[in-house]
């Protein structure tokens, strides 16, 4: 690939950043929004057939059974109650897999924005809870990761398997 061509891929991948945060924050300040305004690039999203503490116990519960690391759990409605922001439940969970992991960072280190593994619960304005996260193929063509195939496609199987044990 020239300089030239992959500047200009930088340059779209910055925009695409700067959509995708606007996008994310739009999504989370307003999960009722039309399915239409939910869509984000290279983001999954599965309706939970249960309620949003069961799914995030239940998530929590098979990321532990997978034997998978737990980092930490942030509680976005709380941190928006504490700056007087009303915002509905939504729990960011980050967890993963550190060789694994490391696997892509090898690859770019830039992909360590995106690692570890983040699932996002949220419940909308009609008690719909929804589980998110983002697509591995995605964030591979996001960092050029073309090298590590095997591992994308572990981590997507995993991630779907985790937020799929919750879906309808």
């Amino acid at each position: 690939m020239t300089r030239i061509a992959r500047q200009s891929l930088m340059a779209l991948a910055a925009g695409v950043s700067l959509m995708l945060a606007a996008s994310a924050t739009a999504a989370v300040a307003d999960p009722a929004a039309p399915p239409a305004q939910h869509t984000a690039q290279g983001v999954i999203r599965l309706p939970s057939a249960y309620g949003f503490d069961d799914t995030v116990a239940r998530i929590k519960a098979d990321i532990a059974g997978k034997g998978i690391q737990f980092f930490t759990e942030i509680d976005q409605q709380k941190l928006a109650g504490g700056a007087k922001i009303d915002l509905r439940p939504s729990k960011l969970l980050l967890f993963g897999n550190p060789p694994l992991g490391a696997q892509f960072l090898t690859s770019n280190p830039y992909a360590g924005l995106d690692w570890p593994v983040r699932i996002l619960v949220t419940q909308d304005e009609a008690g719909k809870v929804w589980v998110a996260y983002t697509d591995f193929n995605w964030i591979a063509a996001r960092y050029d990761i073309e090298d590590r195939a095997a591992q994308i496609k572990m981590a997507s199987e995993v991630a779907g398997s985790i937020a799929g044990s919750v879906a309808h």
